[in-house]
């Protein structure tokens, strides 16, 4: 059962999409929340152990805009848009949406969504069920990385990897040379992964090769001219540290 909450400040909006959710088995709907400020507040209450994984939220709201109020949640949620606005598709899916509804939708539209969910959610869980333990773990000194992606598992050169990006429950691994692979995995578990001497967190979202920058300005890290990943202000002060001891 797939815990689940909907935000939405119009009262017919948000009535439908609480009955669509209440006649859909693999769904428990928490709340029904009339505004972002409700739906954080029911988020800050929530049990560790009955977490609510996915949200249905409209973008046009009056306290807070749905983009914004995704970018602002703890943690990784499965975010369906709920939307009588087409323009803001790409934004949504930039935030890793897993669906785009546009008003007015149907049930066999909300549906749709919802199968993609539980299909992650399937994924997500037969991948920890699978997960090696720490002592079957491959040696620090290793060459490749094994990485499942597109049904089949296939070996990554770790001294090819250009950066890795975070994109919820999956890695995007931009390689040089080669198209980016995106796998199951999170971001924490793959800086342990890594070899320390050569790879660094240095926002959030992205890990970066030290060895294939091409320099840094601005907040930002270069690979090259036109390929960049954002510096945080939780990991400058030790990127800055390494580009000092390693460089000047």
């Amino acid at each position: 059962m797939v815990r689940c909450i909907a935000v939405d400040d119009e009262p017919l909006a948000l009535r439908q999409i609480k009955s669509y959710i209440e006649r859909t088995p693999s769904l428990s709907l928490v709340a029904a929340c009339r505004s972002a400020a409700q739906a954080h507040e029911v988020i800050d209450n929530e049990d560790e152990k009955e977490r609510i994984d996915l949200i249905f939220v409209d973008i046009d709201m009056p306290d807070q805009n749905g983009l914004d109020f995704v970018r602002s949640l703890p943690g990784q949620r499965f975010v369906i848009f709920t939307t009588a606005y087409s323009e803001f598709a790409i934004d949504g899916f930039k935030l890793n949406a897993i669906d785009y509804l546009l008003k007015p939708f149907g049930y066999d539209e909300f549906a749709a969504a919802v199968d993609k969910v539980l299909s992650l959610v399937d994924l997500i869980g037969r991948a920890r069920e699978n997960a090696l333990p720490k002592s079957e773990a491959v040696p620090e000194n290793r060459e490749y990385l094994s990485v499942k992606a597109d049904y089949k598992t296939m070996l990554v050169r770790i001294s090819d990897i250009v950066y890795l990006e975070s994109a919820g429950e999956y890695v995007r691994l931009h390689i040089d040379g080669s198209p980016t692979i995106t796998t199951l995995f999170r971001l924490k578990n793959m800086e342990a992964t890594l070899p320390s001497d050569s790879f660094m967190r240095v926002h959030r979202s992205y890990i970066v090769n030290l060895r294939r920058m091409a320099g840094y300005a601005k907040g930002r890290i270069f690979f090259d001219s036109d390929e960049y990943v954002p510096l945080g202000e939780n990991y400058k002060e030790q990127f800055l540290s390494y580009i000092d001891k390693t460089y000047r």
